[in-house]
């Protein structure tokens, strides 16, 4: 066999090579959208039979969207990243497109006095849901091409920055000010994570900040909600009304809550039962050993969503790393303020808990983003094995002696990391997790 045989043969061998998902990522997502499914049917008969739709319509609906989302996610699932690295710029547009579409006349839906939805006939989308993932997928490609500069140059540290500025201000138009800033706390996560300098970061916010309290503050409605979130008790019956009833449902959980299905706080005192105050009631029924178990979950879900950025990351899969990252900032930020509302830590934000609480948008998009973190499992273990089976038996020709295709596939900057170094040595692995100079 000649040389050039050889060398097709082991790519042949190589291609053939598989990966796997990752079991436990996909166990806890499982286990996180069947705990939802338990939760969405207790909270929601009541209010669904207030509103004469039948006791298990919102539970019914929440299981059509989370099929829905399989099929997303498993379509996810089947595509290579690089292809959808390669149209990061058609999505960005579409994040533009999308936060667009809801102020047009006959297809944006006001619900509430807020613009936030898509009407596609059939249902409802709220488009900063889609936004979310599509923006953390151009993030992710754009912190890879400029991870040499986006420590050094003040441009290219301003570009990302400023376009997750401009989809800010046209959430903040809707209004959406909850969902603006966990866009900007995403954003500042990822460029911080690609090595943009902290100090540069703090610069940035300290200008930003005062435009976001004048902001906060200048609708009266999110200053009753500030005041409400400082005391609730000063007028429970009217802004601080949701906040009264959520803690009166934890407070009744005690440890081990009471009963699945129990809850009274549901039965028309809690608002919003089965999306954003879903925690609330799953403290009352399961108390603090189930409140406690769920956020034990999510801390589970974000470190191994990190553990599987930073491996890609060391196997020089940039990218895909940077998308495991982003998806974990969002899952884990989002379910921090979803449970922070509700234990009142944080100001109402109306952000639902991931996979937990019904929302047919949200329950879409979050499956969609677990399927591209499996994606980038798979990938991952695929090319985790290929460098093993260079570096295996099939490593050296007959005769004993390294054959020069594995030495040069084994030495290529796409197969293998070098070891990690110390802070700021030329061997430094991605991420730099921001410079502090």
């Amino acid at each position: 066999m000649s040389f050039l045989d050889e060398r097709a043969n082991q790519a042949t061998k190589l291609e053939q090579i598989g990966g796997r998902y990752d079991p436990v990522l996909l166990g806890l997502a499982l286990l996180l959208a069947g705990f939802g499914v338990v939760m969405v049917g207790s909270s929601s008969i009541a209010i669904a039979e207030g509103l004469d739709v039948g006791p298990f319509y919102f539970l019914t609906r929440h299981v059509v969207f989370l099929g829905l989302g399989a099929v997303l996610a498993f379509g996810l699932m089947r595509t290579e990243l690089k292809l959808i690295e390669r149209y990061n710029h058609v999505l960005l547009l579409a994040c533009i497109v999308l936060l667009g579409l809801v102020f047009m006349p006959g297809i944006g839906h006001t619900v509430n006095g807020a613009q936030r939805w898509i009407n596609l006939g059939v249902s409802k989308f709220q488009a900063v849901e889609a936004v979310k993932l599509l923006l953390i997928i151009w993030l992710a490609s754009y912190v890879v091409r400029y991870r040499d500069e986006i420590g050094q140059k003040w441009s290219t540290l301003l570009k990302p920055l400023g376009v997750a500025g401009f989809l800010v201000c046209l959430l903040l138009l809707q209004p959406d000010f909850g969902s603006a800033a966990l866009i900007i706390a995403i954003t500042a996560g990822m460029v911080w994570l690609g090595g943009a300098r902290i100090g540069h970061l703090l610069l940035i916010g300290a200008g930003v900040l005062p435009v976001l309290v004048g902001v906060a503050v200048a609708a009266p409605y999110r200053v009753a909600r500030l005041k409400s979130f400082l005391n609730p008790w000063e007028d429970p019956f009217n802004d601080g009304f949701q906040l009264t009833q959520a803690l009166i449902a934890i407070g009744r959980g005690e440890w081990f809550g009471v009963g699945l299905g129990g809850s009274v706080q549901k039965l028309f005192y809690l608002p919003e039962a089965h999306t954003d105050f879903i925690f609330s009631v799953t403290a009352e029924e399961l108390g603090f050993a189930g409140s406690v178990g769920i956020i034990a979950v999510f801390a589970l879900f974000s470190w191994r969503t990190f553990a599987l950025g930073l491996r890609a990351v060391e196997m020089r899969r940039y990218f895909a790393g940077f998308c495991a990252f982003g998806v974990g900032l969002w899952i884990s930020l989002q379910a921090f303020v979803s449970i922070g509302v509700n234990l009142g830590i944080l100001p109402t934000k109306g952000l639902t808990l991931p996979l937990v609480s019904s929302g047919g948008s949200s329950v879409l998009i979050t499956c969609a983003a677990i399927g591209l973190l499996l994606r980038v499992s798979y990938e991952l273990d695929r090319s985790e094995r290929q460098v093993a089976r260079l570096r295996g038996a099939g490593a050296t020709g007959d005769e004993g002696a390294p054959r020069p295709d594995v030495i040069q596939a084994e030495h290529s900057p796409a197969a293998v990391a070098p070891a990690a170094g110390p802070r700021g040595s030329r061997h430094r692995v991605e991420p730099r997790i921001g410079a502090v100079a």
